[in-house]
């Protein structure tokens, strides 16, 4: 999991000061996690999958209920939708 994450920071192109834990990106929604950086982060998982020939394969999009939750899912999901991702 660990590969994964240093892939998407490689991905990025750009640094960004984003910090994994056991639960996933480790930040305050609008200060360090913001729609920018939601997009910017499933571009390069996207572009991960893609080199990992997964290119029409699902993913699962979750949220938790914090504010903003679930319009950073569905900010996500469109993104994750384009790509042709199911």
């Amino acid at each position: 999991m660990v590969e994964f994450f240093e892939a998407v920071k490689q991905l990025l192109k750009k640094p960004m000061a984003i910090r994994f834990g056991t639960s996933g990106w480790r930040a305050v929604i609008a200060d360090d996690f913001t729609f920018a950086g939601v997009r910017k982060v499933t571009e390069a998982i996207c572009t991960h999958f893609k080199t990992s020939d997964r290119t029409g394969k699902s993913v699962v999009i979750g949220h938790d209920t914090r504010f903003l939750g679930e319009r950073f899912a569905a900010e996500c999901a469109g993104i994750v939708s384009s790509h042709r991702f199911r």
